[in-house]
């Protein structure tokens, strides 16, 4: 699948989203890919992580149900990303959303330490538009913003207005 960097958007957030702002943060993810729809995007990137990557992905493929003309690519860290996963609900959503996929890109053979930084870096560099879910200062997703913004990409935080927001 190629990437047209100026039309493709990318995902990054934390893995545990509190399950009473689930539905906040899925609302968000919606109406931001709408709008990012409308401003031409056609390509999704998400790194198929638990939590907000998971929610990211499954928006993308129910507008794309609905029939926007847009694409979800997983950009994944390795092919053995869920070895490790315990939640067997977890494991069955990964794999639906890998199989929904347009296009899969795994960053690295296997696993090793710093192979999700090498899958985040893929998604920026790859993208103009990174939208967060950012609620805390450290961790995968505050490197991977801060990482955004040093390479000059558009940074959209739905981290900062899911928990002031209820959406019904």
């Amino acid at each position: 699948m190629e990437i047209d960097i100026k039309r493709s958007v990318c995902f990054t957030g934390h893995r545990e989203i509190d399950p009473e702002m689930e539905h906040n943060v899925r609302a968000l993810v919606r109406e931001a890919v709408k709008i990012y729809i409308k401003r031409g995007y056609d390509c999704f990137i998400s790194g198929g992580a638990m939590g907000f990557d998971t929610i990211a992905a499954e928006e993308v493929i129910r507008l794309r149900e609905e029939g926007n003309d847009i694409k979800l690519l997983l950009a994944l860290p390795c092919k053995k990303q869920t070895v490790k996963w315990t939640c067997n609900d977890k494991v069955n959503r990964y794999a639906n959303i890998t199989e929904a996929a347009d296009g899969v890109v795994y960053t690295s053979d296997g696993y090793f330490n710093g192979c999700m930084h090498v899958r985040n870096r893929f998604m920026v560099d790859n993208s103009s538009v990174c939208i967060a879910y950012l609620t805390s200062s450290k961790g995968g997703t505050a490197y991977t913003c801060t990482y955004a913004e040093k390479k000059g990409k558009e940074l959209v935080n739905l981290g900062a207005v899911a928990t002031q927001l209820t959406i019904y």
